[in-house]
C-alpha cells in the first residue's frame, strides 16, 4: 500500500435527498480514489476512501462543497489505515 492513505469522512448538514452520494461518486472518479459512500440513519453521509494523499485531499475538498442543493455543515475526517480492500468506488444503500 506504499504511497496510499485512507480516510473516513462523516458529512453533516442537508446531505441526504440532494444527490450527495452520486456527487461523491463523481468526485471519487475524478480524483481516482476507491472506497464507498453511504447514507447513515442520523441523516449524515459516510465515505471511506483510499488513494494518494493529494487525491484524498482533493476529494475531501469536494465533499466540503457538495452538490448544488446540499448544505454541508461539517466534514469530520478520521484517519484510518489503508487496507487495499477496495478496487473501485461504490455507492452503498
Amino acid at each position: 500500500m506504499s504511497g496510499k492513505i485512507a480516510r473516513k469522512f462523516l458529512i453533516r448538514g442537508e446531505v441526504q435527498g440532494v444527490g450527495y452520494r452520486f456527487f461523491a461518486q463523481r468526485a471519487a472518479a475524478q480524483h481516482q480514489v476507491v472506497g464507498y459512500v453511504k447514507n447513515l440513519p442520523d441523516g449524515s453521509v459516510e465515505s471511506l476512501v483510499e488513494g494518494p494523499a493529494q487525491s484524498v485531499e482533493a476529494y475531501r475538498n469536494d465533499l466540503a462543497t457538495g452538490p448544488r442543493f446540499a448544505v454541508v455543515e461539517q466534514v469530520e475526517e478520521i484517519f484510518v489505515d489503508p487496507t487495499g480492500r477496495y478496487s473501485l468506488f461504490r455507492v452503498e444503500r
